[in-house]
């Protein structure tokens, strides 16, 4: 591989794992961090792309400098360090990166990723999954969330349901990421699905189906996201049991279907009863 050709100079070979060279003409890339997963959503986004697109790893950004070895686990004697993986879906035209937030180094990391992705795979467009909890019922619709890099590119995308989010306070990781993309002309989007904070430590099928649909819709992948009704199902079966097995339970989400809130005491049972009767196998 000439990872030096033309027009890739501007990439950190000492940064870099490089397995393959992608195929992809000009593609889009998608990031998923794995740090405060809520409801699972980036994680188990990335897995099915991956596994329904049949994406393939080409390389990993190297762990030294931006994770500490605290952050490291070890598995049947060996040493488990955080990955930090490119994936090409090459029928789609898709870039996938997914890992954790960097502990050190920032900037330096997330450089080091867009560099890899405009100068080595040519993106095109920038759009980063991420969650944020609700006080919303699980039996309310989803809502997408999202901000921009370039108002040219939210004007593009009207017309899929998203909605513009206000935020006050720290930046995410994925806004300093979309901040720099704009700085090299690159259009991005954040994606932030809403998630009841009941469903938070869990997972929260409908929200992973909302926002496959909208990937699905975005870029004609043609995903069958029948297995996700199902999931979806069950889920909503579990939680009417237990509605109708605990009258308390039941009160605190009737309140929420009315646009009520509950108290901090409140918010932590219905939490904990849900998440264990979620957890329970079939």
């Amino acid at each position: 591989m000439n990872f030096l050709r033309k027009g890739v100079n501007r990439v950190d070979k000492a940064l870099f794992e490089i397995y393959q060279s992608p195929r992809l003409p000009k593609p889009y890339l998608i990031v998923g961090w794995q740090t405060r997963d809520v409801g699972k959503l980036s994680s188990k986004i990335i897995h099915f792309l991956n596994e329904k697109l049949e994406g393939q790893q080409i390389a990993e950004i190297k762990p030294s400098g931006f994770f500490p070895l605290g952050g490291a686990v070890f598995k049947d004697n060996l040493i488990q360090v955080p990955e930090s993986k490119f994936c090409a879906c090459q029928k789609n035209d898709l870039l996938i990166f997914q890992s954790k937030e960097p502990k050190y180094e920032w900037y330096n990391f997330l450089n080091g990723l867009l560099d890899f992705a405009q100068h080595y795979c040519h993106i095109k467009e920038l759009y980063t999954i991420s969650a944020r909890p609700s006080l919303g019922a699980h039996t309310t619709p989803r809502r997408i969330l999202t901000v921009y890099n370039q108002p040219e590119f939210q004007k593009m995308l009207q017309g899929y349901g998203l909605e513009d989010m206000t935020w006050e306070g720290p930046p995410a990781i994925s806004s300093y990421l979309l901040w720099l993309a704009k700085r090299r002309d690159i259009p991005g989007i954040s994606l932030w699905p809403e998630i009841p904070f009941y469903l938070a430590a869990g997972e929260d099928p409908a929200a992973i189906k909302l926002t496959l649909s909208f990937l699905d819709s975005r870029f004609n992948l043609g995903l069958d996201l029948g297995e996700i009704d199902s999931e979806i199902s069950n889920q909503n079966e579990k939680i009417a049991q237990l509605r109708e097995e605990d009258a308390e339970i039941n009160e605190y989400i009737n309140r929420l279907e009315s646009g009520l809130s509950l108290n901090e005491e409140e918010q932590v049972k219905l939490a904990r009863e849900v998440y264990e009767i979620l957890e329970k196998r079939d």
